[in-house]
């Protein structure tokens, strides 16, 4: 079935160029010079895909978009606006716009956003919803990996639904440990981006001065060590999605340029003189809330809007405490996969409670070291409440842990003496299996291999 679009504009050059772009890609066209015969149009005919410039001889562009929205919810809408107006493209995408493009339209970039929005209507047109492969014989709805049936979660996984049919920036918030990175790849596997790459990124675990080369790479000798054109982050992402996690850790030499490459849709590697084009959704999380960072000057304002397009507030695990059981079962099943138990062990109903009732501080990620923890020190296959150890957790017990610390002893060697303890610890408690005792820790492999080195603990 050829795809019909239909695009609006009052510049006739304008018009017809895109005419005959969208034309040469197989499209049938109708073309409009005003909001009047645009309404006619929809009222007459059906689209799949709607083009239109902002300021028009008879009104605003963006009511048309407010009018599909509300009327043809299934019509992906896009808006083209003028170069360096990027506060009219942000509200563009907040009222419901697909994506944008800025004047003079670059015809490469507009092609890819009329592919990707074509995409996401022909998906949209297939029964059933989109459906992902199972490691058993059924299929499974992927908005089944966000465990829970409870309020808070349910409206979170409405909320990505909406989301994955728009191309808007989100910004994901939360506590440590709330399952950001899961909705953004949610949002991602959701939308018409999910056969292309969804590369997540730590801001905060990068050096400040590799940053420019890790997001938007280097040409060779461009730098001591350059020795070969290396590809940046954004060109990895290219077609699809790029997530920003703990993003309130960029610096702000960095934000500048950050804020250039999601206006411009395009990177300049170090070392070259001309910018590369991308085309990449952008996802960014923090558990920071950044508005404050804006307001003391830490993150820059213009960055802020332009990221916040739309927030997506993941709720902490004490907000939705019966979710528990069914997460404590599923990540029980998991790890027993993992660790390649015969079968996964039964938590008794006083665990349960215990599970349930416990002040969560880390959220989903703390139940799962929690449940590690219970695993390996459970018997009979079978978790009591003293397997789940948490009473260990002493976090909200500094007097405890002060009242252990030598008065002469400095603050880095007391954290050191807990830091080790903690090891030898997990290391004990794991039966000495290194991978079962980073688990236990919540760190990786390497970083428990690094710290037992350190620390000369064979």
């Amino acid at each position: 079935m050829q795809h019909h679009v239909l695009v609006i504009d009052d510049e006739p050059d304008i018009l017809e160029l895109l005419d005959l772009t969208l034309s040469r890609m197989g499209l049938k066209v109708t073309t409009a010079e005003n909001l009047r015969m645009a309404r006619r149009a929809l009222s007459e005919e059906s689209f799949s895909f709607c083009l239109t410039d902002m300021r028009l001889p008879d009104g605003n562009g963006l009511d048309l978009v407010r009018e599909i929205a509300e009327n043809h919810p299934q019509l992906p809408a896009a808006v083209i606006t003028a170069h360096g107006k990027i506060e009219d493209a942000v509200l563009a995408l907040k009222i419901g716009a697909f994506d944008f493009v800025s004047k003079p339209v670059d015809l490469s970039i507009l092609r890819k956003l009329v592919n990707t929005a074509l995409k996401l209507r022909a998906e949209e047109s297939d029964k059933p919803k989109k459906l992902v492969e199972d490691d058993s014989p059924f299929k499974v709805d992927q908005l089944d990996k966000l465990t829970g049936s409870s309020e808070a979660i349910q409206k979170c996984k409405a909320m990505i639904q909406k989301l994955a049919r728009s191309q808007a920036p989100v910004l994901v918030s939360g506590e440590s440990g709330s399952g950001k990175e899961l909705a953004a790849r949610l949002i991602h596997d959701l939308g018409p981006r999910a056969d292309q790459p969804f590369v997540p990124v730590n801001c905060g675990a990068i050096p400040s001065e590799l940053m420019e080369s890790e997001f938007f790479g280097h040409r060779k000798g461009s730098f001591t060590g350059a020795a070969t054109d290396k590809e940046g982050l954004f060109q990895a992402a290219d077609g699809g999605t790029l997530m920003l996690d703990e993003v309130a850790d960029l610096p702000l030499h960095m934000q500048v340029k950050l804020l250039r490459a999601i206006q411009e849709k395009a990177v300049l590697p170090v070392g070259a003189r001309q910018e590369v084009p991308v085309d990449v959704r952008i996802i960014s999380a923090s558990h920071q809330t950044l508005r404050p960072l804006v307001e003391t000057g830490k993150f820059r304002s213009d960055l802020f809007f332009r990221l916040n397009v739309i927030e997506l507030p993941m709720p902490s695990l004490r907000e939705r405490r019966s979710d528990i059981e069914q997460l404590a079962q599923r990540f029980l099943k998991e790890i027993t996969e993992q660790w390649d138990e015969s079968e996964a062990p039964l938590i008794s109903k006083e665990a349960m409670h215990a599970l349930k009732e416990h002040n969560y501080t880390g959220n989903v990620r703390e139940l799962i070291n929690i449940l590690q923890r219970a695993v390996t020190m459970c018997e009979n296959n079978n978790i009591r409440p003293e397997d789940l150890m948490l009473e260990q957790v002493s976090l909200n017990e500094p007097d405890q842990l002060l009242s252990e610390r030598d008065e002469d002893q400095t603050l880095d060697t007391y954290i050191e003496d807990i830091e080790k303890k903690m090891l030898e610890d997990a290391l004990k408690k794991a039966r000495y299996n290194k991978t079962r005792a980073a688990d236990l820790l919540g760190i990786s492999f390497r970083s428990l291999r690094y710290k037992l080195k350190k620390f000369d603990i064979d």
